[in-house]
Parts: C-alpha cells; structure tokens; sequence
C-alpha cells in the first residue's frame, strides 16, 4: 500500500473504532458521553498514529499477497497491535477521565478485547475488498 492508502485505512478504522469505543463504554460505565467521546478521540489519534507505524513494519517484515495470510498470523498480527498500543493507552485515559490507572486498565482491557475482535474482521474485509477492486481495475483497462 502507498501512503495515502495506509492513512485512508488507518482513518476509515479510527473513525469506525471510536463510535464501537464510544457504544462500549457509555453502555458499561457511568462516564458522561461527552467526556468519553473527547477521550476516545485522543486515543484513536494516538492509535492513528500507532496503526501507521506499526502497520508500514509489520508489512516490511511479512511481505507478500494479504489475502494469502494466515489464520495464525493475523491474530498476531492483531494482539501484538493492541498490546503495544495498550501500553500508551493507560495513562492518558487515566488521566482525561480522572481515574485511577487500576480503573484505565479494567476500561481499556474492554475495549481492546471489542476492538481487537473488530480489527480482525476490519482487516480481513479490507484486505480482500481492496485485493477485489485492484482486479476490477485490471480487468477494466
């Protein structure tokens, strides 16, 4: 993928991401909305940045056909994905939500494991709906 195509799929995931983020957390805690939605904003930045950096590695190290990966690699792929961003993630929900790391930890965990399972289906799906419209391309020209 070209730069632009890794930010359009980074954004496109974020986007995505923070209104699932948002459903979670305002349906499981007593956290205003608001105050939510402005913390998972911050956090899907953070992951935006996360998911381009991680990602552009990940590629130059498992090169190759996408749609050709494995059922193994892709779950690794995606653990290995939220733990480092769990890792920053922490801290700045603790702190924009005044709450303990303790308390961070327990939301972010739950969160992780939606978005975990939704990164898994989200890259599935792009991979194969971008590997379709590449050959559409090529049969058109």
């Amino acid at each position: 993928m070209k730069p632009i195509e890794r930010i359009f799929h980074a954004i496109l995931f974020e986007v995505l991401a923070v209104a699932l983020a948002i459903i979670v957390l305002t349906t499981f805690t007593n956290h205003h909305v608001g105050s939510l939605s402005g913390t998972m904003i911050v956090v899907a930045t953070i992951a935006m940045m996360w998911n381009f950096i991680y990602n552009w590695c990940f590629d130059r190290i498992y090169t190759g056909d996408k749609t050709q990966r494995s059922l193994v690699l892709r779950v690794v792929h995606t653990i290995t994905f939220q733990a480092g961003l769990l890792v920053v993630t922490i801290p700045v929900i603790a702190f924009l939500l005044e709450i303990s790391l303790w308390e961070a930890l327990i939301m972010d965990i739950g969160v992780t494991i939606c978005i975990t399972l939704y990164a898994f289906l989200y890259n599935l799906i792009y991979d194969h709906t971008r590997a379709f419209i590449v050959q559409q391309r090529v049969i058109a020209n």
